[in-house]
């Protein structure tokens, strides 16, 4: 439990400044002459490490905004690095602005609003030279940075605390199956262990809406966190079912894995397990596995398709053209090694004592995050 409270604060002498006035824009440049597997510094794209260099054009502690595609998703470097030409160094005069109180303030800021591309999303120096912002003595700067430091390593800490007990039940996986690749258990392919395994057809593109049909989509299922975690945050629902719309089709325990979009076939694999996501539809690039439970148990059957061989299994059916989709014929021929069901019951027993402490911690992560953002918007408005 987050027990960090929001304190009192109040900016004194506060003072509006441009971007122009106190800090420095370096342009990134080709990495091409400076680029080196063993290099001392990091190349930074907007997204993150590309590689490394012998050389480096930003100082450590200076904020990465990106000039084209992500610019609404600022980075702070800790260590001198090389910037491309996609991303903009914001450098801070020290001498009035701290680096990451200037990291937290870009965090809030919309770049968003200064895009003028039609396009591939873009920023101009001139642009962000403009920006306004509103800065206290740095002693109250400095103040602002500790409190979001602290609950940026709280909820970090949340963060890792999940990834481990996602390992402990991957762990425990192998502990109870052992080495899938030595076919200790029979195998039977995927289709004459499903009930279902169906993709459904396209619906009507409507207005999503706060109230309507609930339709998981792609981006709802996570490449990284909880496995097992289906983010609630982006289900669309639409405003009325028609003739096109597919009839309700979730259930408790359901798969749905990704059958089509930008490399996601196969990889993209989640299990319902919350009760708010049963009745809703799927869209057209998911796939519907509902095991028979009688041949085998969903949460194994999920952990397995998750794993190194139901991946590797997988992969070989995925089209090697541009497209990368994997056809719901080819997913029901995926042999799937089948422990005695007992065995498997005492996995899905570990997983459920495990999901009660992953419960508590995401609670916690929940309230952490919530606290972060009052903190942001008490601090940048």
């Amino acid at each position: 439990m987050c027990n960090l409270e929001l304190t009192k604060f109040r900016f004194v002498e506060m003072m509006r400044m441009t971007f122009e006035d106190v800090l420095e824009i370096k342009n990134g440049r080709n990495q091409r002459t400076v680029e080196n597997s063993e290099g001392k510094y990091p190349i930074y794209g907007s997204g993150g490490i590309m590689g490394y260099a012998d050389d480096y054009i930003c100082d450590a502690q200076t904020v990465i905004v990106g000039r084209k595609g992500s610019i609404n998703n600022p980075l702070f470097v800790e260590e001198p690095f090389w910037n491309v030409d996609t991303a903009f160094g914001l450098c801070a005069n020290r001498d009035v602005l701290l680096p990451r109180y200037l990291y937290y303030f870009c965090k809030k800021f919309d770049f968003e609003r200064l895009n003028k591309a039609v396009t591939i999303p873009s920023l101009t120096k001139s642009d962000l030279l403009k920006i306004e912002i509103d800065l206290p003595h740095l002693e109250e700067q400095q103040i602002v940075v500790d409190k979001l430091v602290k609950m940026e390593q709280i909820i970090e800490l949340r963060k890792q605390e999940l990834y481990s007990l996602d390992s402990l039940i991957k762990s425990r996986f192998v502990e109870l199956f052992g080495d899938l690749n030595d076919k200790k258990w029979n195998e039977e392919q995927l289709g004459k262990l499903c009930e279902q395994l169906k993709r459904y057809p396209t619906f009507c593109n409507m207005e999503y809406l706060e109230n309507g049909v609930r339709v998981i989509r792609i981006g709802n299922i996570l490449l990284d966190g909880h496995m097992d975690e289906i983010d609630d945050n982006y289900v669309f629902v639409y405003d009325e079912v028609n003739e096109d719309f597919p009839d309700t089709v979730i259930e408790m325990n359901d798969i749905v894995m990704a059958v089509r979009g930008d490399g996601s076939a196969a990889k993209r694999i989640g299990i319902v397990r919350e009760e708010k996501l049963i009745g809703s539809n799927i869209s057209p690039n998911l796939i519907r596995i509902k095991a028979d439970s009688q041949k085998v148990l969903p949460v194994y059957l999920f952990y397995y398709l998750t794993s190194e061989l139901g991946q590797k299994r997988l992969d070989a059916y995925v089209n090697k053209t541009a497209k990368k989709n994997i056809a719901a014929k080819d997913i029901a021929k995926v042999l799937v090694p089948v422990p005695d069901i007992r065995v498997q019951n005492q996995f899905i027993s570990f997983v459920e004592q495990t999901d009660k402490l992953k419960f508590e911690v995401q609670k916690s992560l929940d309230e952490a995050q919530i606290l972060m953002d009052s903190l942001m918007q008490k601090y940048f408005g």
